[in-house]
C-alpha cells in the first residue's frame, strides 16, 4: 500500500538548522587552505607553487576555446538576444554540434572531458558575448543532470543519461519552491513510493533552463513508510513526462534570454531507477554538487571585469574633461585602478580554486564558496564603477547609443546581468552563514556540546575536557608566526615586493582566529544569531584568500615570463586596496550599529515608523506575496518547448 501524500512541512528554526546540518559534509578528509586560514594557520604550501593543469588538458582545452571563440564571433548576437529576450534555437543547435553541452562530461560518454579550469574559461568567453548563453551552459552542466550523476549516479544511470546530456539534451536543476528558498527543511514537493515508481506532486520556482529542458534534476520529499527511510531525495525526471506543466516563463531585470520558469508536477510517475543516491540524500547531493558548481559564477564575473577594464581604458582615453582625458583625473583613475586590480585578483581566485578542484587533493568547499561570494560582490562593484566612469552614457542602453551614432556599449546591461550573481546559488547572506559554519567547524567539533542546550551535564563535562586540550595547543600558536619576521616569504620579493602582503595575511589570519574564538567565548550559543558579525568574519577571510591567490598567481606569471612585472604591480595594488577593506572590517567587528539596527527593525515590523511611509503611492499590483503552491492539476497552458 502506498504512503499518503505529504502535507507542507511545518518546522521550527531549530529543526531547519538540523536538516541543514545533516546535509553538510561532516568530515574533512583532505586539507583545505581556506579552512586553515580561518583557524589562524597560513598554509601557503597548499597553494604555492601554483598548481598547473597537465599538458594534454591544456591542449584539449585550448583547442576547444579556439573553436568556441570562432563560434561566438560568428554565430552569437548578444544584442539580438537582449532585444528579443530569447536565445535563437539555431544558436543552441550550434552549441550542441560544437559539443558545448558536454564540456565537463567524460569522453567515454561523448563529452569533451574539459578540466574545471578550461570549463570556466569557456564560460567566461561565451558569457562575454551573451551572459544568457553562459547561464544556459552552466546551469546545464554545473548543477543540472551531468554533475550530480558524475558524483553520485550509478553506472547504469551514467550510461543512460550522460550521452544525451553531452550532445542533445538540455538539463535543469529544480530545488527552489515559491515558499522555499535557502531553507529546504520546508520543501513541499512530494515523491510518494508506488510500486517500482515514485509519484511526484508539487511546484518548483526559478527553474533555470526549465522552460526548454529535456531532463530535470528534481528534489522532492519522500514520506517515511515501511521499507522507505524517506527524506529529501534527488531524481532524474524526463521533462516531457505526463503531468509536468511549465506554467510560466519568468522575466527578470537582467539575463533576459534565460529560459527560467515555474514547473508544476501532478501525479508524475518517475521510475525508482531514476533516483540519484539513497532516499534522504538529496540535500547532500545538492550541496556537494555546488562545491564546484558555484565556480561558474566567478567565471562570469571575471569576464565582466575584463570587459569593464577594456571599456574603461578605451573610453577614459577618448573622453576629455577640463582639457585632459578623464583617466588623468584622480577621481576616475582610482576607479580604473580598482577595476584592473580586482579583475586580476578575481581571475587568480578562480583559476586557483578551479585547479585545486581538478587536482582533487584539497577540500575546496570553502574556497569555492569564497570564490562565489567574493566574485559576485566585487563583480557588481566593478560594473557599477564602469557605469559611473561612462556617466550618462553608462545609464543609456546600447541600442539608444547606436541610434544616435555612438558606439553601442552595453554597460547598463552588464550591471543588470551581474546583479543576480549576488543571489544565484546562495545569496551573499546565505553564503556568509554557510562559510561561517564551515569556518568554525573545528571549534564546534571539540566544544559544540558545551553550548548545545540538548546535551547532558555529562556530555558537557566530556566536551569541556576535550576543548581544554584542543585550545591549550591551539591558542598559543595564535600569538606569533612568520608574519612578524621581516625575512619571511622572500621568494615574493622582486622589483615589486609582495612579501609584506603575505606577512600581513599570516598575521591577520591569526587575528581573525583570535577574534572568532573571543566571539564564541562571549556569545556561546547565541553566536549563530550574530549574522552580521559572522558575515564580517567571512568577508575578512575572503579578502585574505584573494590576497594570497593574487600573490601566488603573480609569482607564477613571473616565473613563466608571462607579464610578471605587470602581474606583480597589479597584485600589489590589489593587496593594498584589500588591506584597507580588511582594516575596516576588523574595526566593524566590535564597533557597529548591530544592536541599534535590531531595535529599528522591531520598530519597523511593529508599525512604529509607519508614518514615515506616508506621501507616496505604491505602484505594486494586487495579489498574494507568495503564489499558491497547493498540489493538483495545472490550469495553465504548458509553455515548455523543445529545442531540437
Amino acid at each position: 500500500m502506498s504512503a499518503p501524500p505529504l502535507k507542507k512541512p511545518v518546522v521550527t528554526e531549530r529543526e531547519a538548522r538540523q536538516v541543514a546540518e545533516a546535509a553538510r559534509e561532516q568530515d574533512w578528509r583532505k586539507p583545505s587552505f581556506a579552512k586553515e586560514l580561518f583557524l589562524g594557520r597560513f598554509r601557503l604550501d597548499l597553494i604555492h607553487p601554483h598548481p598547473l593543469p597537465a599538458g594534454e588538458a591544456v591542449r584539449r582545452g585550448e583547442r576547444f576555446l579556439a573553436e568556441l571563440r570562432a563560434f561566438c564571433e560568428t554565430r552569437i548576437d548578444g544584442a539580438l538576444i537582449e532585444r528579443e529576450a530569447r536565445i535563437p534555437d539555431e544558436v543552441v543547435a550550434g552549441l550542441k554540434e560544437l559539443g558545448a553541452l558536454g564540456m565537463k562530461i567524460d569522453p567515454k560518454y561523448g563529452g569533451l572531458g574539459l578540466t574545471q579550469v578550461y570549463y570556466n574559461k569557456a564560460l567566461a568567453l561565451v558569457g562575454s558575448v551573451s551572459p544568457a548563453v553562459g547561464v544556459l551552459l552552466s546551469a546545464h552542466q554545473s548543477i543540472g543532470v551531468p554533475q550530480p550523476l558524475k558524483l553520485f549516479g550509478t553506472d547504469e544511470q551514467k550510461q543512460r543519461f550522460l550521452p544525451r546530456c553531452a550532445r542533445t539534451d538540455i538539463s535543469a536543476f529544480l530545488l527552489t519552491e515559491p515558499d522555499v528558498g535557502s531553507d529546504p527543511a520546508r520543501l513541499a514537493t512530494s515523491a510518494v513510493p508506488e510500486g517500482d515508481h515514485y509519484v511526484l506532486d508539487g511546484v518548483k520556482l526559478w527553474t533555470t533552463n526549465g522552460v526548454v529542458a529535456d531532463l530535470l534534476v528534481v528534489m522532492a520529499r519522500v514520506p517515511r513508510s515501511e521499507g522507505h527511510q524517506g527524506g529529501i531525495t534527488a531524481f532524474v525526471v524526463e521533462a516531457d513526462s505526463p503531468g509536468i506543466t511549465v506554467e510560466n516563463r519568468n522575466s527578470f531585470m537582467g539575463l533576459r534570454g534565460i529560459e527560467n520558469g515555474v514547473t508544476r508536477f501532478h501525479r508524475v510517475r518517475v521510475p525508482a531507477a531514476n533516483r540519484i543516491g539513497p532516499e534522504g540524500a538529496g540535500l547532500k547531493i545538492a550541496l556537494t554538487t555546488l562545491n564546484t558548481g558555484r565556480l561558474s559564477l566567478p567565471a562570469s564575473c571575471v569576464a565582466a571585469g575584463k570587459w569593464s577594464l577594456k571599456i574603461a581604458r578605451e573610453w577614459s582615453a577618448a573622453r576629455e574633461q577640463w582639457g585632459r582625458p578623464i583617466a588623468a583625473h584622480e577621481a576616475v583613475g582610482a576607479k580604473i585602478s580598482f577595476i584592473a586590480a580586482t579583475t586580476f585578483a578575481l581571475e587568480a581566485v578562480l583559476d586557483l580554486s578551479s585547479q585545486m578542484a581538478d587536482e582533487n587533493r584539497n577540500d575546496i568547499r570553502i574556497e569555492g564558496a569564497l570564490a562565489k561570494l567574493f566574485a559576485s560582490e566585487m563583480g557588481w562593484r566593478m560594473a557599477d564603477e564602469l557605469v559611473q566612469i561612462r556617466g550618462g552614457r553608462g545609464f543609456e542602453t546600447a541600442d539608444s547609443l547606436a541610434a544616435r551614432g555612438e558606439r553601442a556599449v552595453p554597460a547598463e546591461q552588464v550591471l543588470r546581468d551581474l546583479r543576480i550573481n549576488r543571489i544565484f546559488e546562495g545569496s551573499t547572506e546565505i553564503m556568509h552563514l554557510l562559510i561561517a559554519r564551515e569556518a568554525v567547524d573545528a571549534h564546534l567539533s571539540v566544544a559544540g556540546d558545551l553550548i548545545d542546550p540538548d546535551k547532558t551535564l555529562r556530555d558537557k563535562a566530556r566536551a569541556g575536557a576535550g576543548a581544554g586540550v584542543f585550545y591549550a595547543r591551539w591558542l598559543p600558536k595564535l600569538v606569533a608566526g612568520p608574519g612578524q619576521l621581516p625575512n619571511s616569504f622572500t621568494e615574493f620579493r622582486h622589483e615589486v615586493d609582495l612579501s609584506p602582503h603575505l606577512r600581513y595575511v599570516e598575521r591577520h589570519a591569526r587575528k581573525l582566529a583570535r577574534s572568532t574564538f573571543y566571539a564564541m567565548s562571549r556569545w556561546q550559543g547565541r553566536m549563530e544569531t550574530k549574522q552580521n558579525f559572522l558575515g564580517r568574519i567571512v568577508d575578512i577571510g575572503a579578502e585574505l584568500f584573494a590576497m594570497s591567490a593574487a600573490c601566488v598567481r603573480a609569482e607564477l606569471l613571473r616565473s613563466r615570463g608571462e607579464h610578471g612585472r605587470e602581474a606583480y604591480q597589479l597584485a600589489d595594488a590589489f593587496c593594498r586596496q584589500s588591506r584597507i577593506r580588511v582594516e575596516e572590517l576588523f574595526t566593524r567587528l566590535w564597533s557597529n550599529t548591530d544592536d541599534l539596527d535590531r531595535k529599528v527593525v522591531k520598530g519597523v515590523l511593529s508599525g512604529t515608523y509607519e508614518w514615515l511611509e506616508q506621501g507616496v503611492l505604491d505602484p505594486s499590483g494586487e495579489g498574494p506575496w507568495i503564489a499558491d503552491t497547493t498540489a493538483g492539476p495545472s490550469g495553465h497552458e504548458n509553455v515548455h518547448r523543445t529545442i531540437g
